[in-house]
């Protein structure tokens, strides 16, 4: 490694964290800076058979303040890559960091050994070295790449990818632009976490106030309103907690700009403007629009989807999705991208000219959380006037508790347990079972139905102390559009609005069940699986190579999750029969239960985890081992 470029380094990193950035630029020739400054991503590909990239650290400047990022060939995000279907991928990474780094390709069917998850099938690469990447390019649409070492994505090591197929694909356009979201912070990965660990609401700022509590006197009566602040302090939660990290740290990107920065994308008036949106972000859900078009949704995940015509959509971390726009005004949109929470949005501009702009929309209020979020049902607990805006009823049913009284009675909740080890209760098998699968017809569209669409009660077996609370109810929410947009007068995609545009190849029934839960404790943010992190996890899940399986999530937090497994499609059971839609990343609501079908096709040990940045480093991962050997399921 150059020693000029070292001390440099050096320099800039403590210039940076004491502040002194602009001091120092006044000491130092301007042409010495020239490589130290990141810029924003650019929609310029890299293609060809070896592809060269180039991982380091780097200033990054967003709205007049500078920060140090990790880039790729030095920007953020890093360069479009774009392979042609069919072609050998030759990929060089070189780490120019003082620590380990990886790309992992996102959604991508390779080799495990080039699927880049350190410590899963692949070593990482140490720095000053270079690894290459060779896998053959089995699939077309777009996709992104990040880095799979500890908090690196985060800082800045994530770009697009785009595969061109080898058959036309079945719709037309005339412009094509990668719209990539991301979010930044100025504060380290590594301290945001340190800081959720000390209080997980720590950057919630928008918690319910004294005047909220007199809005719901009034809309609900004071004893009412008294009980339902009490609940949720006696859960410790609040129903304002959407994202655990908010715009108070956060700036949001598009293609590495700020709202302020406004990307821009040009288009004549009448043509067709394929937009590829790439959710990068670490932690952010971005609820996307563009006020005066219509979206028409033709791949989700990289796969042809039937065109769905929408006003808006929700998209979670690592999930992407293609839409088709046709403006015929001679005039700007503005791509906006509001925050699940509603603490920020990132922001561009689809225009005739460059330079021109349109009108920002206001941010909406931001949600609630309800009840239903909980799994828990209003009707035995005799609390009038406890419903929220927007809650709808499940049939029947409760919340518990560890600690809770049977009977539901608020005056006996308790704190959940402080297990730091966040390990199952008494009585609480360390593994779920294996399940016999329900018939489904797979054939009928209309028909079809769909795992879990009647509500599904809790046993008590799956009430432990690696749950903050349990939903006793649970149950599919595919068909909602997700809290936050289900009062909205604009037409919102579902999860059951997607259906693939051929019959999937694999039609068998699956021959069994898994049933992951989805488990935490935000008080002490600790993330995990069945209520054990992976640290405390000894077995893999095992596939039988070649076998159909059903894998069923059930969400026992109150947060939105989105779930990757690499190296296999995710056949999501939305009922669309034999058209269902496969994904790479499926997001599972609070108190929701998904099932997914899953060809185990791959053999080899791959990465599945929560796409929550955090959440995955906190615990929320495990390993999925596909095998002949004839092995216990364990999940």
């Amino acid at each position: 490694m150059n020693s000029d470029r070292i001390s440099r380094r050096f320099l800039l990193k403590r210039a940076a964290a004491l502040g002194l950035v602009a001091a120092v630029e006044h000491l130092v020739p301007a042409r010495a800076w020239t490589s130290a400054y990141a810029t924003a991503g650019s929609q310029a590909p890299l293609s060809g058979e070896v592809i060269h990239l180039t991982i380091d650290e780097q200033l990054f400047g967003v709205d007049g303040r500078v920060g140090m990022a990790m880039t790729i060939n030095g920007t953020v995000p890093g360069p479009v890559i774009r392979l042609k279907e069919g072609q050998q991928a030759t990929l060089r990474v070189t780490n120019r960091l003082k620590e380990d780094t990886s790309i992992h390709w996102h959604g991508l069917l390779l080799p495990p050994n080039m699927d880049g998850v350190p410590g899963v099938s692949f070593a990482g690469i140490k720095p000053d070295t270079t690894f290459t990447y060779s896998y053959p390019v089995r699939q077309s649409g777009t996709y992104w790449y990040h880095s799979h070492s500890g908090l690196q994505e985060q800082s800045g090591v994530y770009g697009p990818m785009i595969i061109d197929p080898i058959e036309p694909e079945p719709f037309g356009y005339e412009r094509d632009y990668v719209v990539m979201l991301s979010d930044w912070s100025f504060e380290s990965p590594e301290a945001l976490l340190s800081n959720l660990k000390k209080q997980g609401g720590y950057y919630n700022f928008q918690k319910r106030a004294a005047g909220e509590f007199l809005t719901d006197v009034r809309r609900m009566g004071f004893w009412p309103a008294i009980r339902n602040y009490l609940m949720w302090d006696q859960m410790r939660m609040d129903p304002t907690d959407f994202a655990d990290v908010t715009g108070y740290a956060f700036t949001y990107l598009m293609n590495g700009l700020s709202p302020l920065g406004n990307w821009m994308g040009l288009f004549r008036p009448g043509e067709r403007v394929r937009l590829r949106f790439i959710d990068a972000a670490s932690m952010t859900f971005y609820d996307v629009r563009i006020p005066g078009l219509k979206m028409t949704v033709v791949q989700v995940d990289g796969q042809n989807v039937q065109p769905v015509v929408v006003d808006e959509f929700r998209m979670g971390p690592a999930e992407t999705y293609d839409v088709i726009v046709e403006p015929v005004e001679d005039r700007a949109y503005t791509i906006f991208a509001e925050t699940m929470d509603r603490s920020g949005y990132a922001r561009g501009t689809l225009a005739t000219r460059a330079g021109m702009s349109a009108e920002v929309p206001a941010r909406r209020p931001r949600p609630l959380r309800t009840m239903a979020d909980m799994g828990m049902s209003m009707e035995g607990m005799e609390m009038e006037g406890m419903d929220m805006p927007g809650m709808k009823k499940p049939h029947g049913g409760g919340m518990t508790m560890p600690g809770m009284e049977p009977s539901g009675d608020m005056p006996s909740m308790k704190p959940p347990d402080d297990n730091p080890h966040m390990e199952h209760g008494p009585g609480m098998p360390p593994m779920q079972g294996v399940h016999e699968m329900p018939t489904m017809d797979a054939g009928d569209q209309g028909r079809s139905k769909i795992p879990g669409a009647e509500p599904v009660k809790h046993g008590p077996d799956h009430h432990g102390s690696g749950n903050q609370v349990v939903a006793e109810y649970s149950q599919n929410r595919m068909g909602e559009p997700g809290r936050g947009l289900e009062d909205s007068d604009r037409r919102v995609l579902f999860y059951t609005d997607l259906k693939s545009l051929v019959p999937y190849p694999d039609q068998r029934e699956p021959e069994r069940e898994i049933e992951l839960h989805l488990t935490g404790q935000m008080n002490r943010y600790m993330w995990s699986f069945d209520g054990k992190k992976y640290s405390e996890a000894n077995e893999p899940i095992h596939f039988r190579y070649g076998e159909r399986v059903r894998l069923t999530f059930v969400n026992d937090t109150m947060m939105e999750h989105p779930l990757h497994l690499h190296g296999m499609w995710m056949y999501l059971e939305n009922g669309a029969g034999a058209y269902l839609p496969r994904k790479h990343t499926v997001i599972v609501k609070p108190a929701e239960r998904v099932s997914v079908a899953i060809s185990a096709d791959a053999p080899g040990r791959w990465a599945f985890h929560c796409h929550l940045l955090l959440h995955m480093e906190a615990g929320m991962f495990r390993v999925v081992e596909v095998s002949d050997h004839e092995r216990g399921v364990h999940s």
